[in-house]
């Protein structure tokens, strides 16, 4: 554990010194944590949610018989961002991990690093937690924050215990490390194989494309989501995630990335 944790005190120190993964870090969850309370705040504060008095067909599997056209709007409206939310254990991750290898063959500590007694896996583990970590945890405080100022803002009852149910913690507190887990592994697989940080990460955000698949189909109606379309994804990413760490230690070869680099 003491090599695991030296690794990822040196990622950090090293990673967020460039400017582009900082404010991914940082802005990001902040953006994507604002625009829903801004959202709820001018359907709340202009009445608009209070005077719906019909509720398109699509939006009915999102509806319990004790809430009013209003919440269930609401209700619609929340779980468009809820994509965003998940997107931020995908994008932060993606981020730190791309530029975790590459980088360090731009800034010539790659083959120092190569050359210590360290074990592969714990080389992978640690830069893999170093870039799970604070995507992990941005995407938790920013629910948090979430949930915070939708009881500030006197949103209605049930539309908060919708946002506490089973649907946003199946997503935030399981789907969610489970993206930023097969993030993390496919970021590193393409950071040991190619030459450049920009490269590195605009290869990896391909994982950002079945997301923006969900949120596109849940808009055009297609798609509902509720507690069994999480569980299911959940069953899918454990699978992926297991297939990308085996792949990944398979296809990190310490000799092969340095001669192909130098």
């Amino acid at each position: 554990m003491n090599h695991i944790w030296t690794i990822i005190e040196k990622e950090w120190a090293e990673v967020f010194k460039n400017r582009m993964v900082l404010l991914t870090v940082i802005i990001m969850p902040l953006i994507f944590t604002a625009l829903p309370v801004v959202m709820l705040y001018i359907m709340n504060s202009s009445g608009v949610a209070g005077e719906m008095s019909d509720v398109p067909a699509e939006f009915a599997a999102l509806c319990e018989t004790n809430l009013s056209a209003g919440d269930c709007m609401q209700i619609f409206m929340i779980n468009q961002f809820l994509f965003l939310y998940m997107m931020m254990p995908l994008a932060i991750p993606i981020a730190i991990a791309a530029y975790s290898i590459v980088g360090e063959k731009t800034t010539r500590s790659l083959e120092p690093l190569l050359a210590t007694p360290i074990t592969t896996v714990e080389l992978l583990v640690g830069k893999g937690l170093a870039a799970l970590l604070p995507g992990v945890l941005a995407t938790w405080a920013c629910f948090g924050i979430f949930h915070l100022a939708l009881w500030l803002m006197h949103v209605p009852v049930g539309v908060r215990s919708y946002v506490a149910g089973p649907v946003w913690l199946l997503a935030i507190l399981l789907l969610g490390p489970l993206m930023a887990v097969a993030a993390v592994n496919f970021a590193l697989i393409v950071s040991a194989r190619v030459n450049d940080p920009r490269a590195a990460e605009q290869i990896s955000m391909v994982l950002i494309v079945p997301l923006l698949g969900l949120l596109f189909g849940q808009i055009a109606g297609v798609i509902t989501v509720n507690a069994q379309l999480m569980l299911i994804s959940a069953a899918v990413l454990l699978v992926a995630d297991i297939g990308l760490i085996y792949l990944g230690e398979r296809l990190f070869r310490r000799e092969t990335i340095l001669t192909r680099w130098k």
